[in-house]
């Protein structure tokens, strides 16, 4: 019981955290080049783990295949699409609001390929957290954005619906460390590629992109991260999504403490509507309580 609240809240607090110090790592490397860096630190991390655990005799190959997959969907796509949309001049908030609506977008698929259920209720909640963050992020319908940007964002959004979908169906059965490693080695070697050709590959070591990379290779990717795997596969993929709407206004609560940033009265409506409907979204219905 104390999993199912704990694993949930430091998930999204950890998440939300990566929108602060990605900021802060892009202002001294470029966005392929920085991703690179970061998943070739997270996959030699997990292999020493994965090493220590002796996880890798229990590696199958179809099992590696899947897991290539979901790491090039979720580490490759999806946070490539997000950074590069950032270094386009794309703001995080209409970024953001874009990849908002990927728990719907779960929340279909995993009902016509999973068979998962989603009640009323759920739909509900799905709604009013997509409303919740979008007050929270704000959109300024006037502005002109780059198209190559927005694009970037589609693609994000498709590659993280997509990632959760693949992730509950094929790659469950790998064990957490070794998943994570072929996950981040997967998205180190996209990324590494990528750069060549989108960008002039630079890194600069300041005191603050070390700072930064750290806490996104330790608090994120293998703490975030493996928590979002361990909730994946032990929870539906429509109510793990939902949590996703809590993400925008927690990243504004942290950027309100700790970077000074402001924080408006539609801010904390907009996360009081948001918490409700991920509550909605996530109760499981009536009758699988009741199987339970």
């Amino acid at each position: 019981m104390l999993l199912s609240f704990v694993f949930p809240l430091t998930f999204v607090v950890l998440w939300a955290s990566a929108f602060a110090t990605g900021s802060v790592a892009t202002q001294d490397a470029t966005p392929f080049a920085a991703l690179a860096f970061r998943f070739a630190l997270v996959a030699i991390g997990f292999v020493v783990v994965a090493w220590y655990l002796a996880e890798f005799s229990k590696l199958k190959m179809q099992d590696l295949k899947h897991s290539i997959i979901t790491g090039l969907l979720f580490h490759g796509l999806y946070l490539g699409g997000c950074w590069y949309s950032f270094s386009v001049g794309i703001p995080a908030g209409v970024s953001a609001l874009i990849v908002c609506t990927q728990p719907i977008l779960t929340a279909i698929f995993a009902g016509l390929l999973l068979g998962e259920q989603v009640s009323l209720k759920n739909w509900l909640g799905l709604g009013l957290g997509f409303v919740g963050a979008a007050l929270v992020l704000g959109l300024d319908v006037g502005s002109e954005f780059a198209i190559d940007g927005l694009v970037a964002n589609v693609v994000a959004l498709a590659a993280i619906t997509a990632g959760t979908i693949w992730q509950r169906k094929y790659s469950q059965t790998l064990p957490l460390a070794t998943n994570n490693a072929v996950q981040a080695a997967a998205a180190a070697v996209f990324h590494g590629t990528v750069m060549w050709f989108l960008e002039s590959p630079a890194i600069n070591l300041t005191l603050s992109f070390g700072l930064a990379m750290g806490w996104l290779v330790i608090a994120v990717s293998f703490g975030a991260f493996s928590i979002l795997m361990y909730l994946i596969n032990h929870h539906s993929a429509s109510q793990t999504s939902a949590l996703f709407f809590l993400v925008p206004p927690v990243a504004a609560l942290i950027g309100w403490l700790l970077l000074n940033e402001g924080l408006t009265t539609i801010d904390l409506l907009g996360f009081a509507v948001a918490s409700g409907g991920v509550y909605l979204a996530t109760r499981p219905s009536s009758s699988i309580a009741d199987e339970r």
